[in-house]
């Protein structure tokens, strides 16, 4: 009987104690490695970006040329920026290259994407298309100059083929700020292109269905359906290339460098030209701190009109 007794006393198999589930590990905290990833981005953030735009905001207030220490003078730099003919003349002219590179690259590059995405996806002609890119624009702006020479180049030949005379595109002032605006249209809207074309890709077949069955043809459903859908993207590509527009730099310099007549001097070339060609750097930060303003404003104004942070998918 004691026997029997002791048997049954043991839990039974498949009991409490083999169903018990083992004790759970705790979640692996990967903060320190991200960390550790994040940080040579933070560091490189942190010197080339942050530090010189802190130290700018501080030299706009000061007297600085190199030579001696910054000497404050509060608000008397923005005091002449605001009465600078010079400033004014040279946003005028970059506000008129940035409308004209930004519309016609982006309606360059919107033909591009639709003509990619319904025609072929192809990518080796992917890659064609973003070759313009890869190239430096200090390469790009000499090649252009080249072709463009009016006694050499074979752009003017070709004119002359035609029956037209040679036209001074980089030496004309009606001509200059337009034909830059093309070589950069010519460089960028590869990448622009890319961009859309990755919009398109996003969209759901069946909206495009849905309005075929309502007869709606190719152009109706570009501007009812393909726009509206990507506005957030349009967003996004319009405020990187106009934030990259307004900074315009290499081009100009090396093709006009600001002439002919200060008719292509834009706004980073005369930023340019106070700092180091006249070291009045705290002058030029003055300036810089305006355009960063002008650019926080203009994408701000943007974002609101434009909803971009909404889709009309949802």
């Amino acid at each position: 009987m004691s026997s029997v007794t002791t048997r049954s006393s043991r839990p039974p198999a498949g009991g409490p104690r083999d169903t018990q589930d083992p004790p759970k590990r705790r979640p692996k905290d990967d903060t320190r490695i991200a960390l550790i990833f994040i940080a040579p981005a933070a560091l490189g953030l942190a010197v080339f970006l942050i530090w010189p735009l802190i130290r700018g905001i501080w030299l706009s207030f000061t007297n600085y040329n190199l030579l001696t220490p910054a000497e404050f003078v509060g608000l008397a730099n923005y005091r002449r920026l605001i009465a600078d003919p010079i400033f004014w003349d040279s946003m005028k002219t970059t506000v008129y290259y940035v409308l004209l590179n930004i519309g016609i690259q982006t309606a360059v590059a919107m033909v591009i994407a639709l003509l990619m995405y319904r025609l072929t996806q192809s990518t080796l002609l992917r890659g064609l298309v973003l070759t313009p890119y890869l190239v430096s624009n200090v390469v790009a702006a000499l090649v252009w100059v080249w072709i463009l020479d009016t006694q050499f180049g074979v752009g003017n030949q070709i004119l002359g083929w035609l029956g037209i005379d040679p036209i001074g595109f980089f030496t004309d002032s009606a001509w200059a700020i337009p034909t830059i605006a093309l070589v950069n249209v010519w460089r960028h809207m590869g990448y622009t292109a890319l961009l859309i074309f990755a919009g398109l890709q996003t969209l759901p077949p069946s909206v495009y269905e849905a309005a075929r069955l309502d007869g709606a043809g190719e152009i109706r459903t570009f501007f009812s359906v393909t726009l509206p859908l990507l506005r957030p993207i349009m967003a996004l590509v319009l405020i990187m290339t106009i934030i990259g527009s307004f900074q315009v730099f290499d081009t100009v310099a090396i093709t006009t460098g600001g002439g002919p007549a200060n008719a292509t001097n834009v706004l980073q070339l005369y930023i340019y030209d106070m700092a180091f060609d006249r070291f009045q750097f705290g002058y030029a930060s003055a300036m810089s701190v305006g355009l960063l303003i002008v650019l926080g404003v203009i994408t701000a104004i943007q974002y609101r009109l434009s909803r971009a942070d909404s889709s009309d998918m949802s």
